[in-house]
């Protein structure tokens, strides 16, 4: 399990990294064809787990299929949009 979230939370994220690691993205377009909820800002992605409970921010390298996780946050901690420096 993921260390300091939930087992439900662990395995939602665990399905996201799988069909991340699969995918080859080249726009937020081809992300949304797996996970329609997801957001961009500038160049980085925001993925909403359980529910929008939780937020895992990547950032994207779509021009050399690379991912950069850079966060699990809670909604109270993206809130703060500390997040945004990676963008």
């Amino acid at each position: 399990m993921l260390e300091g979230i939930s087992e439900d939370a662990a395995t939602e994220t665990m399905k996201w990294y799988k069909t991340a690691a699969a995918a080859e993205w080249k726009s937020l377009i081809d992300v949304r064809a797996d996970f329609p909820s997801a957001d961009q800002v500038g160049h980085v992605l925001i993925f909403n787990i359980r529910n929008n409970r939780y937020r895992l921010i990547v950032r994207e390298a779509f021009a050399f299929n690379k991912l950069f996780v850079k966060a699990f946050l809670t909604h109270k901690e993206y809130d703060r949009k500390e997040w945004i420096k990676w963008a």
